[in-house]
């Protein structure tokens, strides 16, 4: 049995079976935002993955960007072909990914449509993602985020 709260688990579940080397770590307080996280792990800004719910048309999409950076939503809408683009609302979140804003991981998620991956990330040798909850941060090389997440990696930020 894990020690681990039960979405931290899903997250870890899905490193284990893939096989994938991943530190999970659980912070001293909430990193809700990525700059409290870049803080407390003691890494830049840009190695954080903000992992931002969309509702483009709808459709869920999950656009995975630096911590430095924005993500336009219109760019994201045209990634995706669709019309439009809003940020997803807390309980749209939930229903997405399982996971709780501040919170979301890349991967498992319930009911995203597309999974957006800025290119900008593939040049870092390791990037810390939201493990499950605002407590919660995992590393691993941006080349395993992007498989496990079914990234398409494009230019998306700005």
């Amino acid at each position: 049995m894990s020690s681990w709260p039960e979405p931290v688990e899903r997250v870890a579940s899905v490193l284990r079976v893939a096989g994938v080397e991943a530190r999970i770590e659980e912070l001293p307080h909430t990193t809700a935002t990525a700059r409290a996280a870049a803080d407390a792990l003691g890494c830049s800004l840009g190695q954080i993955v903000k992992s931002v719910v969309l509702v483009c048309d709808d459709a869920y999409v999950l656009a995975l960007v630096p911590g430095d950076r924005r993500a336009p939503e219109a760019a994201i809408a045209a990634a995706v072909g669709a019309r439009t683009a809003r940020l997803a609302k807390p309980d749209e979140v939930v229903a997405a990914t399982g996971f709780v804003p501040g919170g979301v991981a890349p991967f498992p998620h319930r009911a995203v449509a597309h999974v957006l991956m800025d290119s900008s990330l593939l040049a870092l040798p390791a990037v810390w993602i939201g493990a499950g909850t605002p407590d919660h941060m995992a590393a691993l090389t941006s080349p395993d985020l992007q498989r496990l997440s079914h990234a398409r990696a494009l230019d998306l930020a700005r």
